[in-house]
């Protein structure tokens, strides 16, 4: 069912954890099925970059894999650049995903938007 690439992801998840002081803190996801994730951002000295990210997730596996992804590919990245990330772009840096887990792909991006908001809303858009 699920890939070589996105098996390593979840069976070893990349920055997992918390940021203490971190500049914002979101969580999402459907706690209906069991999946939820919680993001820790902390931008760099400039405020326009993710300077560190952290996740905790709970659920399956394609939950915790599309979190992880989602974090390596914003880290270090604008914070508007950041919000262009879709759930097809994590399902496409994962190797793809089933059909019926890209719902989880999409609690990842989601929960980044609502992170995002806090540090800079009148900035952001979507």
């Amino acid at each position: 069912m699920y890939n070589q690439k996105t098996i390593d992801y979840f069976s070893n998840p990349r920055n997992m954890g918390e940021i203490k002081g971190a500049d914002a803190v979101a969580e999402g996801g459907n706690p209906a099925c069991g999946d939820v994730v919680k993001l820790w951002l902390k931008l760099d000295k400039s405020r326009i970059r993710i300077g560190d990210i952290k996740f905790k997730a709970f659920g399956c596996g394609a939950c915790l894999a599309s979190s992880s992804a989602l974090t390596e590919m914003v880290k270090g990245k604008y914070i508007k650049d950041a919000l262009k990330v879709t759930p097809d772009d994590i399902a496409t840096f994962l190797g793809g995903l089933p059909a019926q887990k890209m719902i989880c792909s999409n609690f990842s991006t989601e929960v980044l938007k609502k992170a995002l908001r806090q540090i800079s809303p009148q900035k952001l858009v979507g």
